[in-house]
């Protein structure tokens, strides 16, 4: 068993990375779509939707425009999703050691535990991926409104300039220090906990659906795609109101007129006030576009055992050991 253990581990971590990265690639237009749209104040909407967002990016920014931000999430991707399936891995190894069928309860508490891990990594890739993503929404702003001006955290600036996730990390960095890129931890512990509870329970009992017998616990890969989608699909119109939450905590340039957040409770309380209860639903169907695949992505490369084959494993000898 404990043979097991190492020869599986590093292919999960495997699998966790090449699954993130090609996840990332194919839905991360629709990801800068679901920013900008949770960013964007009622009365200041430069983007109606998901594609007018789309069309407007690429003509003003190009077609890598959608791609902003985009080389953060692949660079922090593999750790994260390695990070977030080993250790929902090890929790549920760890809460079925009596030999016992694990119960929703404790799928519930191995996601938990999966979602606490990966916020070492989550923050401070979204913090950066966020800022690269929201600039051009704050350029097709001024150029709407030119009277309007920008500020970063409270200083007025009147022009939008590019920058780098380098740049930003060191400014961070030197201004703030390491909590600086940590910023909005609590929103993401917010959103990522009740996600991994949601997602990992849901996932494990549609997988079960697809069994072609108690016997025999062979599941079709088509299976394990349309099982990821759907509880990814599910995990994160569940969790929305977090993610918008958490979007604007970490946003750091505002537009004219955008207020500045004091934590969770007063953001929740002036997205309230301000927008009513909809905004909390902003970009919602982009972010359920968007983590549908991805997890559905995952789970194919699981199944296939991509990992498993670069490591020059085969079943036979995983289970052999």
């Amino acid at each position: 068993m404990a043979q097991h253990q190492q020869i599986s581990l590093p292919a999960k971590l495997i699998n966790g990375g090449i699954a993130g990265m090609v996840g990332v690639t194919c839905v991360f237009p629709i990801d800068l779509a679901k920013t900008r749209l949770q960013n964007q104040r009622s009365g200041q909407q430069v983007y109606k939707n998901m594609l007018d967002c789309l069309i407007k990016t690429v003509k003003s920014e190009g077609y890598f425009g959608m791609y902003r931000g985009a080389a953060v999430n692949l660079t922090l991707v593999t750790p994260e999703k390695a990070i977030k399936l080993a250790a929902n891995d090890f929790f549920r190894h760890q809460l079925s050691k009596d030999g016992g069928r694990l119960t929703v309860l404790k799928e519930m508490l191995s996601g938990c535990g999966a979602g606490m891990c990966q916020v070492i990594i989550t923050t401070p890739m979204e913090m950066l991926k966020i800022q690269l993503q929201d600039a051009g929404r704050l350029a097709a702003q001024q150029r709407l409104i030119p009277s309007m001006a920008r500020s970063y955290n409270t200083n007025p600036a009147p022009h939008v300039v590019r920058v780098s996730a380098m740049q930003i990390t060191r400014e961070l960095l030197q201004t703030k220090g390491v909590p600086g890129l940590y910023r909005g931890l609590g929103a993401t512990l917010m959103r990522d906990m009740p996600f991994s509870m949601v997602y990992f329970p849901l996932f494990a009992h549609l997988h079960q659906l697809g069994r072609h017998s108690p016997e025999d616990p062979a599941v079709p890969f088509y299976w394990s795609f349309v099982s990821g989608c759907l509880a990814g699909s599910i995990a994160a119109v569940t969790v929305s109101p977090c993610d918008v939450v958490k979007t604007r905590l970490q946003s750091l340039k505002k537009g004219a007129n955008e207020e500045t957040y004091n934590g969770v409770v007063d953001c929740i309380r002036k997205i309230l006030r301000k927008e009513g209860p909809g905004a909390f639903l902003k970009g919602a169907s982009c972010r359920a576009l968007v983590i549908a695949p991805l997890f559905g992505i995952a789970q194919v490369v699981y199944f296939v055992g991509v990992g498993e084959f670069l490591l020059g494993y085969t079943p036979q000898s995983i289970c052999s050991s």
